[in-house]
This record gives structure tokens, C-alpha cells and sequence, in this order.
């Protein structure tokens, strides 16, 4: 249900390391109020009370809107509850743990629930200024490359659903193109039960080319995305959000460099805004991903 008032009331469901940031930066929205919070191994947090139960919590909680941000394989019941209750719902990514998983989750969302998943670089200024950049191009190739240190705190999922899946899904919203056909290049080198290694290839539509390089073995962090076009070459840096295009080679190999403009800001709190705005006021952002972008990602990951 939708709240008629300027300020949309949410809850929190999951005080982990996301679900953390995303009550900080909601506090920063003048157009959210956190009503409630919840997660089964605290009693309070800053003050604030926390529900154990998710049953109880959303019994005993009015809210317009949840921000589910528990580890994955949770994420569907916990989602069917809240729709069952009529609550729009933000869901962190991926959708849920598997295809089937989302797909039984997207066939059960009642009408008028508004649903987000939580692609959050779509909502990075780095990406928003490539893809008014890219607007008209034709693109040759798009490689991307995320890699960092093993975070202890992801022991549910492997490198492909957890890290993969952002660059998968800004690969199809930058290109706005369909991916034809893939292959993926795995190992495991020190995470217990999952992949923590992996590259990606992609032929998409329009005789384009994709590439994905990721693991959680490098002890930095990079987060890079680079993209060929007819015009020119960009080179997007999504941690210090800058971005660069070099065009115009010349014989002397000699070429002219330019830094295009950024507006810097914080993508969860882009996204979070969007969010806000589509369930107060119906207003839907193209840089807000649906479940059915999920379940396109979900599937290109699948092993």
C-alpha cells in the first residue's frame, strides 16, 4: 500500500554489513522514516529496538515498504511474507539463490506491490555519466573488472552470484543489448564451498563483445569498466567514479585524453531515493532493476 503522506515508512530486515549502510543512508533521505528494525541475533541496535521474528516483527510493525537485506538464500520466504502483508519491497542482490527460486518469487508478487532489486552500481554517478556518454555510439566490446580480498562475511554464495551478477546486469542496462550466448571460467582457491575466481565472456546482440574478470584473490580493490565504441574508448573507475575517454590515435601514437564530467555522490543513496520516489509518487527510474533483471542475471551466472 502506498502511504499518502510526503514520507514512506520502512523497516529493515537484516543488520549485516548492507543492511547497516542502508539504515544509515536512509536516515539521509528526507522522504524516508525507518519504523522498525529486525534481525535474529540482536536485541537493539543504536538505541533503536530489534525484532528477532520476522513473523512478529511484521505483525507488530506498520510499514509501507521493507528493505530485505539477509543473506540470499533467505531472501524469497521473507519476501513472500512481506508481499503477503502488502508491502513493497527493496531486495538486495541477487533476487534469491537460484533461477527457480526467483522466478516462483516473481510469479507470486501481488498487483499493485512495487518491487526493487538492489543492483546498486546502475545507480553509481560513474555509470550514469558512461551511459549518457555511450548514448548514440555503436559499441565494440565492454570488459569489466572487479576483483578485491576475500570478505569472511560472504560464506552462502560464491563470486558468481555475489560479485558477478552487478557487472552481468551493467553489461545488458550500459549496452541496452540482450547477451546471445556466454561462457564462464571458474575455480576455488580459498573459499570453503564456493568459486571465488572466475572470468565471463558474452556475445551480445549487434555483433558486440563482453568480458568479465572477478575474484575475491587480489589483495585491492578494483572496480573498472571499459568500453569500445566507433568514437572512442572509455575507461570508468566506479570506486574514485571517474571517467575518461581517449580517442582520435594518431601515426605518432599520440591521442587526446578527456575527462568527462561526473556528478560524485553515493550510488545506495541514488538508488534508495529512486526507490522512495517509485513507491510514493509512481515514479519508476531506468536506474532501478526488476526482478525480472535478477532472473536474467541469476541465469547468465548459472553454472
Amino acid at each position: 500500500m502506498q502511504n499518502s503522506s510526503k514520507k514512506l515508512r520502512l523497516g529493515v530486515i537484516g543488520l549485516g554489513v548492507m543492511g547497516k549502510n542502508h539504515l544509515r543512508v536512509l536516515g539521509l533521505i528526507p522522504s524516508a522514516e525507518v519504523v522498525g528494525l529486525c534481525d535474529n541475533a540482536m536485541d537493539a541496535y543504536e538505541g533503536h529496538k530489534v525484532y528477532r521474528q520476522v513473523d512478529t516483527f511484521l505483525d507488530e510493525v506498520t510499514m509501507d515498504a521493507a528493505i530485505i537485506a539477509v543473506p540470499t538464500f533467505l531472501h524469497r520466504d521473507i519476501a513472500l511474507k512481506c508481499m503477503e502483508r502488502g508491502i513493497h519491497l527493496f531486495i538486495e542482490k541477487p533476487v534469491a539463490s537460484t533461477v527457480e527460486e526467483a522466478r516462483s518469487l516473481a510469479s507470486a508478487v501481488p498487483a499493485g506491490i512495487k518491487t526493487v532489486v538492489g543492483h546498486v552500481e546502475r545507480s553509481n554517478p560513474v555509470v550514469k555519466s558512461l551511459k549518457k556518454e555511450l548514448d548514440g555510439k555503436e559499441i565494440y566490446s565492454v570488459a569489466i573488472t572487479r576483483v578485491g580480498p576475500f570478505p569472511p562475511r560472504i560464506a552462502d554464495v560464491g563470486i558468481l552470484t555475489d560479485l558477478a551478477v552487478h557487472d552481468v546486469d551493467l553489461i545488458r542496462y550500459i549496452t541496452q543489448r540482450e547477451v546471445i550466448s556466454r561462457h564462464i571460467f571458474s575455480s576455488q582457491k580459498i573459499h570453503d564451498h564456493h568459486e571465488d575466481n572466475a572470468i565471463l565472456s558474452f556475445e551480445l546482440e549487434g555483433d558486440t563483445i563482453a568480458s568479465i574478470i572477478t575474484n575475491w584473490l587480489t589483495p585491492y580493490k578494483k572496480r573498472k569498466i571499459e568500453v569500445a565504441t566507433a568514437e572512442g574508448y572509455f575507461e570508468a573507475d566506479l570506486i574514485n567514479q571517474q571517467l575518461k575517454e581517449f580517442s582520435s590515435y594518431r601515426t605518432n601514437h599520440s591521442y587526446l585524453v578527456r575527462d568527462c564530467i561526473v556528478f560524485k555522490g553515493e550510488p545506495l543513496r541514488h538508488e534508495l531515493e529512486d526507490f522512495c520516489d517509485y513507491c510514493l509518487h509512481d515514479k519508476v527510474s531506468p536506474n532501478l532493476a526488476s526482478i525480472e533483471d535478477s532472473i536474467r542475471t541469476l541465469e547468465l551466472v548459472a553454472r
